[in-house]
């Protein structure tokens, strides 16, 4: 039996496109208006307030009302300690029901498929973000250069110009790579292990668009990493 799905939530959730909806119809949602109720009912069945609860868990109350009204869901990392206090499982909390053992496994498959869509569509509107980020900066930018050489004005406004631009695109192009290194995984070409590396590696290393030439800590050995969405197929 799975008693827990290994996915790392470390994005807040976005709109999902129409393009997406449809290629997950085979996969059921995760419904957080009925997850909340059971939160609740299984909240009052331990005989606890939502400040007890919370404080078990060292969060605040009002993270708890969201989960029971249905505006959030409980962070990976204290699903199993909520699980735990509510007396029930990590797959009934995602289903927001009791599961009958004969339907567990095929359940826990189900919550497995359906977080999987979730964070791998995180993933795509967070690179798509950089994108959006990026582009304007560096246009914008190129075209102040631009003004700066080629209008006729003070020496000085001409400097601050250029600085301003330049400085400007220094510090979209390094929030442009956190989002890129936050989002997704980097796959080695010769073992095809995937990874998370940190910022720097990831700044530093050199790059065609988000293939990075970089070392896989599994094998040792540098390759053209390419950017991936989820952490296996």
């Amino acid at each position: 039996m799975v008693e827990w799905l290994n996915i790392n939530y470390r994005y807040v959730s976005v709109p999902v496109d129409c393009r997406y909806a449809k290629a997950r119809k085979e996969v059921p949602d995760m419904d957080q208006i009925k997850i909340g109720k059971f939160i609740a009912s299984c909240r009052k069945e331990q005989g606890m307030t939502q400040a007890v609860l919370a404080g078990k868990l060292g969060i605040s109350d009002r993270a708890v009302s969201k989960w029971e009204t249905g505006k959030s869901l409980p962070d990976s990392g204290i699903m199993l300690k909520l699980c735990e206090l509510l007396g029930i499982s990590v797959n009934e909390l995602l289903s927001g029901e009791r599961i009958m053992a004969e339907i567990y496994d095929k359940r826990a498959e189900e919550n497995l498929l359906a977080m999987k869509k979730e964070v791998e569509e995180k993933n795509r509107q967070m690179l798509k973000t950089e994108y959006m980020i990026a582009l304007p900066a560096v246009i914008a930018g190129l075209v102040m250069v631009l003004v700066a050489a080629l209008v006729e004005m003070p020496v000085w406004l001409r400097i601050v110009l250029i600085a301003f631009a330049l400085v400007m695109i220094l510090i979209v192009a390094f929030v442009a790579v956190r989002i890129e290194q936050k989002a997704g995984y980097y796959e080695c070409q010769h073992c095809h292990h995937r990874q998370v590396p940190t910022y720097w590696q990831t700044n530093l290393a050199m790059h065609i668009g988000r293939t990075r030439y970089m070392r896989c800590p599994e094998c040792g050995k540098y390759s053209w990493q390419k950017k991936v969405l989820t952490k296996e197929d």
